[in-house]
């Protein structure tokens, strides 16, 4: 399988956002992941649609935006007008998931749906066939630097059998304490593109991190 490194800006510094971004770019990223939090899905507040805006206008590589939202059906048109490749959205709090799914893909975006770690993946399972992206959350959504959930390795097992039942070419994506302890046994049963903050923004040389993250999902077999 590909393997595709998104590093999340929630750990860059944003007094210099844009040296991040390019040492990303220079380290071999392949998407840059934004973390939207509005403060009651989850209990953090981030991003809107100015700093999408703002990361579109120093980088070309692919804008991941992560909707953790309600109603996320209110900023679809801003946050593609604002530079975003790909909206994900969550499964708890979208119940009209064809139809958002669809606006999205409408406004020339990929389209992706997010799954807790305690949801069950019958909540996509009806719409796999649509998607280009599947998030499974491997910590509870809403702050950085979390401890990797065993348990989500076979459910990331689980998701990759239901699209490839579904025939879907969606990405697997995979968000939460990934690092090299973690984004081998991802890899292997099954995601392929891994979304790493602290892990990489904390590193002595963070662009050297995405490299390793890359050579370890790929090599690590044990």
């Amino acid at each position: 399988m590909p393997v595709r490194i998104a590093p999340s800006i929630l750990s860059a510094d944003f007094a210099r956002l844009a040296d991040d971004i390019a040492m990303c770019e220079a380290g071999g990223a392949d998407v840059i992941h934004v973390d939207v939090m509005d403060g009651r899905f989850v209990p953090n507040l981030t991003f809107g649609a100015k700093i999408i805006e703002a990361v579109r206008r120093v980088t070309s590589l692919p804008l991941d935006v992560h909707m953790m939202v309600v109603e996320p059906e209110r900023w679809f048109d801003d946050f593609a007008a604002a530079g975003a490749s790909g909206m994900t959205i969550h499964a708890e709090v979208a119940p009209h998931l064809d139809r958002q799914i669809a606006r999205i893909k409408e406004l020339g975006c990929r389209a992706g749906v997010a799954v807790n770690p305690a949801t069950p993946l019958a909540f996509v399972e009806e719409i796999a066939h649509e998607l280009d992206l599947l998030l499974v959350m491997t910590v509870n959504p809403g702050f950085g630097a979390q401890r990797f959930l065993e348990y989500c390795v076979g459910k990331i097992a689980r998701a990759r059998a239901m699209l490839d039942e579904a025939r879907s070419g969606a990405w697997l994506e995979v968000d939460g304490g990934i690092n090299r302890a973690t984004v081998a046994r991802c890899h292997r049963a099954g995601a392929d593109t891994f979304v790493a903050g602290n892990a990489v923004f904390t590193a002595a040389d963070p662009r050297a991190e995405i490299a390793a993250l890359r050579d370890l999902a790929t090599t690590v077999t044990v």
